[in-house]
């Protein structure tokens, strides 16, 4: 860095120790804590201006300090050489890799007479100081691009109620050329965001390497200097397109002040414009936008003798990284922990995973079709998104083996079962799933019935369910108790044999009354 001058009182003490005192510069060095370096060069610029000690009486420290840094050379000395076009300097130091040294040997080769290369900086600094302070930032082009909801909304008409509702304006700028890009979105959130980064890089046919966001929570999950938390989803957008987010430091609002500015010029170019007209869808919004949008990018920017679509096309669209095959899809990520029914709950639908996995903390991405479950990073289940709450989406291989097997069960191969034992055990299990809202809530009912085959067999419990029939039995308790009380005897021949009466002496036969 430069050495900070000296204020003109102590470069008076410098000439008088010199001429009055007569000390060396090793002593003046030892006096005033001042460098040799430093001395000597302003020794050196007060014998070109021809001052020595006393200085002239009168001269005030203004002049003093004028004679000693004369600055720039005058305005006719300048006129007889030939001046760098100061915006093609700017705009060449967006492309990257380029600097003012390599911009001053150009200059030079075409000019040999022009200036040198401390007039070529000072110059230029004193040009840039004169724009406008959205143009003292110097990008690389197809680097960055800043993004950020407007603070002002817009109000769109529901057609079928009237009410009017806000709309939310994404406004982004590209680094090096300015370019606007504003699009209305239904609100702040996730959805919203990420699908207005998507339309951005759409609408740039290209993405930039950086992507500066502010710390709003649908991109920032933990706001911080050093180490920022970033939106799974918003992480994945990057991924998906081969960019890299850089969040501002909290509280810093310099740090996008491409994006501030061209917020406030959105208001005013895009919001101002329409205050007074009425829509009522956000495509009908966002076609006027669009026009707005591109009417800016098409006006000739002072101190820059070009458009911001100009400079777009010329700085950062060629170096713009190449959009993927596919836009990115949204999708939301949670964590969800595995209940003991093996299945996780997304927005109050219940779907599968591993039966291995109860009770752990799982990675689930919700997309538009899909629901993946991922356990430390690798996909454990997928399933179709069901949109009805309440509901279950079960796999079966991610059940135990016997919940598989008692998950095969169905009314029909119940009934198959019952009727391998008899016709009235199909009645009765027939009976038990009518009496139930569903026939599954039947289903263990049915099961225990089937299982008491196995303990009397089953001639005695189809007579025992026939009993169950008649006196209108529906439970595993009420069959197991006429079984052990033996109640089901009169159920096991219904039409006993018809035998002759045996021949005894006290009955008279038929042939008495004859």
């Amino acid at each position: 860095m430069p050495t900070e001058r000296l204020s003109m009182r102590r470069i008076r003490d410098v000439l008088r120790l010199k001429y009055e005192a007569r000390l060396s510069e090793r002593a003046m060095t030892a006096a005033l804590g001042v460098s040799k370096g430093a001395i000597g060069s302003y020794l050196s610029r007060a014998r070109a201006a021809g001052l020595s000690w006393p200085l002239p009486e009168g001269l005030t420290d203004t002049e003093l300090e004028r004679r000693l840094f004369p600055g720039p050379p005058a305005a006719e000395t300048v006129a007889s050489r030939p001046v760098p076009d100061w915006a093609e300097v700017e705009r060449e130091l967006r492309r990257r890799g380029v600097t003012r040294a390599l911009l001053w040997q150009e200059y030079r080769a075409r000019h040999p007479d022009g200036f040198g290369y401390s007039w070529f900086c000072e110059a230029y600094e004193a040009w840039k100081s004169r724009l406008s302070p959205r143009m003292r930032q110097s990008h690389v082009g197809g680097e960055k691009v800043f993004v950020d909801f407007a603070g002002d909304t817009i109000g769109v008409t529901d057609p079928d109620s009237g009410v009017v509702w806000q709309a939310r304006l994404f406004v982004a700028t590209m680094g090096a050329s300015n370019l606007v890009f504003a699009e209305a979105r239904a609100s702040e959130g996730l959805a919203d965001w990420i699908g207005a980064h998507v339309s951005l890089f759409a609408a740039l046919g290209g993405v930039p390497k950086f992507v500066v966001c502010d710390n709003l929570k649908s991109a920032v999950i933990r706001a911080d200097r050093y180490e920022p938390g970033l939106n799974r989803s918003y992480l994945e957008l990057a991924e998906h397109y081969g960019t890299t987010i850089l969040p501002a430091r909290p509280g810093k609002p310099r740090d996008k002040a491409k994006v501030e500015q061209s917020v406030l010029l959105a208001e005013r170019w895009i919001l101002a414009r329409l205050r007074n007209a009425r829509f009522f869808s956000l495509t009908e919004l966002n076609g006027a936008i669009t026009t707005l949008t591109a009417d800016l990018n098409a006006r000739i920017m002072r101190g820059f003798g070009a458009s911001r679509a100009e400079l777009f096309a010329a700085l950062d669209a060629p170096v713009l990284r190449g959009l993927p095959e596919r836009a990115y899809a949204f999708a939301q990520w949670k964590r969800c922990r595995v209940g003991p029914d093996y299945h996780v709950e997304v927005e109050g639908h219940w779907y599968s995973v591993p039966f291995r996995l109860i009770r752990q903390v799982l990675d689930v991405r919700v997309a538009e079709g899909t629901v993946e479950a991922f356990h430390r990073g690798e996909r454990v289940a997928s399933h179709p998104r069901a949109r009805q709450r309440r509901g279950h989406s079960t796999v079966p291989e991610h059940m135990p083996s016997a919940h598989r097997r008692h998950a095969q069960w169905t009314p029909a191969r119940l009934l198959e079962e019952a009727a391998r034992i008899g016709p009235a055990t199909v009645v009765l299990c027939e009976t038990v799933m009518a009496a139930r809202p569903h026939p599954e809530q039947g289903f263990r009912t049915c099961l225990g019935i089937l299982a008491l085959a196995r303990t009397y067999g089953a001639a005695r419990l189809d007579a025992a369910c026939g009993r169950g029939v008649s006196i209108r039995a529906r439970s595993v308790a009420s069959i197991r108790s006429i079984l052990q009380n033996g109640l089901e005897r009169a159920f096991l021949d219904e039409e006993p044999e018809r035998r002759p009466p045996p021949l005894h002496g006290n009955i008279r036969g038929g042939g008495y009354f004859h």
